[in-house]
């Protein structure tokens, strides 16, 4: 009985070399959620060869024909193409170096191949606007990202009756009116700037959020807390100290 063949879009989180010419990636499809894929062929010592090599980078939104049978862990690709073609985000540092720190972050909370298009589509337009926005969009957009992204895995910040000057509880997932008698906090102002991401709800809206340069690297710094706080096995963000450095 031959394997399905089904039209996705599919975002790359990953990819590693496999034999001489092939490789293996690790794509978040719209379909089908998390995916493993024998990608044959596209490292060949050729023109052709290392030009669809490079569709695979991560970050890449891809249109793809794939053969899906549920029980294997490793399916083929049959067809491939760019779903978008970037103007700047392969291009400029610091929005590669933001588009990195998304891919990650998401990827470490990835755990099952379960659809979810709703995540798909969150992920695809933070990607599209990084690549079209303004340098002031861009430095807020990990935040935002970050901040959105919880609601997706279960354990979004809960905001509801918000009073003026209350403290956020990391531990908890919410914002209290009195500071925690742990370490695990925001102050009253960093609370604050965080509501604003919260309750942001497209990109575009991160023009009008000021935020300086050590506020970001603060909260950066405690949204991995909170992500290490509540997904299991979490670890240290490899990309987060390069996007530090980038956004000074």
């Amino acid at each position: 009985m031959s394997t399905p063949v089904h039209k996705t879009k599919g975002l790359v989180l990953r990819a590693v070399k496999y034999g001489d010419t092939s490789l293996v990636v690790t794509v978040f499809t719209e379909l089908f959620g998390l995916q493993s894929y024998i990608v044959s062929g596209v490292r060949k010592s050729t023109k052709k060869g290392s030009g669809q090599a490079n569709l695979f980078q991560s970050g890449a939104l891809l249109d793809l024909v794939v053969y899906h049978h549920p029980s294997k862990s490793l399916n083929r690709i049959k067809e491939f193409q760019w779903s978008v073609w970037y103007q700047e985000l392969f291009t400029s540092v610091p929005k590669n170096s933001v588009a990195l720190f998304l891919i990650e972050l998401l990827h470490r909370c990835l755990k099952q191949p379960e659809p979810n298009p709703d995540l798909f589509h969150f992920v695809e337009d933070c990607l599209l606007e990084l690549d079209r926005c303004p340098d002031n969009v861009a430095a807020n957009l990990p935040l935002f990202f970050a901040v959105q992204l919880s609601y997706f895995f279960g354990f979004r910040l809960m905001e509801e009756r918000v009073e003026e000057g209350a403290w956020l509880d990391l531990r908890e997932g919410r914002f209290v009116d009195q500071q925690p008698l742990h370490q695990e906090f925001l102050s009253p102002a960093d609370a604050g700037s965080i509501l604003q991401l919260l309750r942001g709800r497209q990109p575009g809206e991160l023009a009008e959020i000021r935020l300086g340069r050590e506020t970001r690297r603060r909260l950066l710094q405690s949204l991995e807390l909170y992500y290490q706080l509540h997904q299991p096995d979490f670890g240290s963000l490899r990309s987060l100290p390069v996007l530090r450095s980038v956004l000074e």
